[in-house]
């Protein structure tokens, strides 16, 4: 695993390169460019709000010093939807990662973790720039500027969603290899457990329904919860989520790195 690290710090240059390329030939004559990136979880965010806060009696009552309770509502919406989407977007667009890079891998003998470290770079960048617009919009939601004192909370979670990203991204890219519908199962096992996770609902209404036992089964929901109980509720997450999120992506990566010492001699044939 180390071996495979170091030869991928090896060739930063290139993958970073590769990585600018991604961003300029996805925005390329776009009006709003990387703005795009921020207006999907803010405009979902919004119809949510919009649904469960006022059409139907949901709010976040839990919450305390916002001057309304849907404002609780809309940032308890948006940080979740921030985390949700670099979760669900680097494991779905890390399915790819080999088969779009088939012409490097046939020409030039690199690590095969360079392939989905290029996407997990790209979504990992369109994160860091949501995260700073919910940060901004949380604070407005609250009126206070309380928010920013706690992104010292937020910021270990940053580098342990992205190994857990880059360590599923890797398995999913070598899945599609051999089974090409795996991006179109992975949609939905997403969608799935998009409802199963307290994102647009709290972790109050799952336990009313004795469902509350499926949280320790979601691995999504200690990442969101270390983006989300800083940001939203001033408070730092506990040392258990912490915890439960590192031992989650270093069994991750190390799975990623697992599959790739397995397979990287014979997917080439598969391509």
């Amino acid at each position: 695993m180390m071996t495979h690290l170091r030869a991928v710090w090896a060739f930063r240059h290139f993958w970073l390169s590769l990585v600018r390329m991604d961003l300029r030939s996805r925005y390329r004559r776009s009006v709003l460019g990387i703005g795009w990136s921020l207006l999907q979880p803010i405009a979902m965010s919004g119809v949510l709000c919009l649904v469960f806060s006022t059409i139907l009696p949901m709010t976040v009552e839990t919450v305390k010093g916002y001057p309304a309770p849907w404002r609780a509502y809309a940032a308890y919406l948006l940080a979740g939807m921030c985390a949700w989407e670099f979760l669900r977007n680097s494991l779905v667009a890390g399915c790819t990662a080999l088969i779009n890079n088939e012409a490097y891998i046939r020409q030039c003998p690199l690590p095969y973790g360079i392939y989905p470290l290029r996407t997990v770079m790209g979504t990992g960048i369109h994160f860091l720039l949501s995260l700073t617009a919910t940060t901004t919009l949380v604070c407005l939601l609250r009126g206070s500027a309380e928010p920013l004192g706690l992104l010292w909370a937020v910021l270990p979670a940053v580098p342990l969603m992205f190994l857990f990203c880059w360590g599923l991204a890797t398995v999913a890219a070598f899945a599609t290899v051999y089974f090409h519908d795996t991006s179109h199962l992975i949609e939905v096992i997403a969608q799935l457990f998009f409802f199963l996770t307290p994102i647009m609902y709290t972790r109050d209404v799952l336990e009313k329904k004795n469902l509350g036992e499926l949280l320790g089964l979601n691995p999504a929901y200690p990442f969101i919860e270390l983006v989300r109980k800083p940001l939203v509720e001033g408070v730092p997450a506990d040392g258990v989520t912490y915890v439960t999120a590192a031992v989650l992506a270093v069994l991750a990566t190390g799975l990623g790195f697992g599959v790739i010492g397995w397979l990287q001699k014979r997917v080439i044939f598969h391509l």
